[in-house]
């Protein structure tokens, strides 16, 4: 994705979230990172979103994907790009109504289908079907990560890939957190993203995609693939 396309995909996206927050309870968006991605500091600002676009960029290709599942989807920050490069985008979260609320705004594709998690369980969708599964901020939260990360591979076609981002949740980090507001307390995470790497690294082939930023990171993205 080119800049102006990405600052155009960005400033509507923002826009959308801020008309969102500004009629929603104290606190009920929080977990879907609505603060984050209309948050007023600049660099805080860019920071989240630089993580997208370092995801666009990894997973542009010349021909569409067939299927790609977006686990985690919160407010529905991928979906507009996802459909466009994918022919069937599956958007599945425990929590739909950030999603519901932006749609409002920014109604979703023809070609993608919403899952309610609570309904039902990743290894409830097709096996060996995905062709791009992309996981960002949210593994950090399951309990059970090591049945997910498996559920999860298993959804892939053998060339696929789980794209995974998460906050390495070091000094840095927390220290950051703190400065951002008390939108960021992060009570609901369950672990850092290297404790999500090591898991996987057991199961599946890494390969790095960024780190933001060195020499103390906040955010590491990388992409697993089937053994």
């Amino acid at each position: 994705m080119k800049t102006k396309e990405f600052i155009s995909y960005k400033s509507r996206y923002r826009n959308a979230i801020q008309r969102v927050l500004a009629q929603a309870e104290p606190g009920r968006l929080d977990e879907a990172a609505f603060p984050a991605y209309s948050h007023p500091n600049l660099l805080i600002n860019w920071l989240f979103w630089q993580r997208l676009r370092k995801v666009m960029e990894h997973i542009q290709r010349p021909l569409p994907y067939e299927r790609v599942l977006d686990f985690g989807c919160g407010s529905g920050v991928m979906l507009p790009h996802l459909s466009q490069i994918s022919s069937q985008v599956t958007a599945m979260d425990v929590d739909l109504l950030p999603l519901e609320r932006v749609q409002v705004h920014i109604p979703l594709a023809s070609n993608v289908e919403v899952k309610d998690a609570t309904k039902i369980n990743v290894s409830d969708l097709p096996e060996n079907c995905f062709d791009l599964i992309i996981a960002l901020d949210v593994l950090e939260h399951v309990k059970d990560l090591p049945r997910i990360l498996n559920e999860l591979l298993t959804l892939l076609k053998q060339d696929g890939q789980l794209i995974v981002s998460g906050p390495t949740e070091n000094i840095l980090y927390r220290i950051g957190r703190k400065v951002a507001g008390p939108e960021y307390s992060g009570v609901y995470h369950e672990r850092g993203i290297a404790e999500i790497k090591n898991e996987l690294m057991n199961i599946s082939r890494i390969e790095p995609i960024a780190t933001l930023y060195g020499p103390v990171p906040l955010f590491e993205l990388f992409s697993a693939k089937k053994l």
